[in-house]
């Protein structure tokens, strides 16, 4: 399992970001946000929960609770226009159950027509 410290620096490098950026968005120091990734500086819970609202994942994958998220590959490849697999991956997270069944069934009868 990933410790948190290489998910976030996996995440940064596939967006191709520097640390000043995710520290500027974190408010804190460049430094800080080096020794969050180099494991000399605990992660708080307020930066984990900003994370992952950046990056668009859950805070079980940052915490590697979720190892069924499909975001150990490289999803932020653009996939139609301007929107990355990722981007429709977090989407699809934030349907209720129903709405997920129904997209389900709708990409299924999508498939059948080709």
């Amino acid at each position: 399992m990933k410790e948190l410290r290489t998910i976030i620096r996996d995440l940064r490098e596939d967006k191709n970001l520097k640390q000043k950026t995710i520290a500027a968005y974190l408010s804190v120091s460049q430094q800080t946000y080096s020794n969050y990734e180099n494991g000399n500086r605990e992660i708080p819970l307020w930066a984990i929960l900003k994370l992952s609202e950046y990056y668009k994942v859950s805070t079980d994958y940052l915490l590697g609770i979720d190892a069924g998220y499909a975001g150990n590959t490289n999803l932020n490849g653009t996939y139609l226009d301007d929107i990355t697999l990722h981007d429709v991956m977090y989407d699809i997270q934030q349907l209720n159950t129903k709405n997920r069944h129904d997209l389900l069934r709708y990409i299924r009868f999508l498939k059948t027509e080709d």
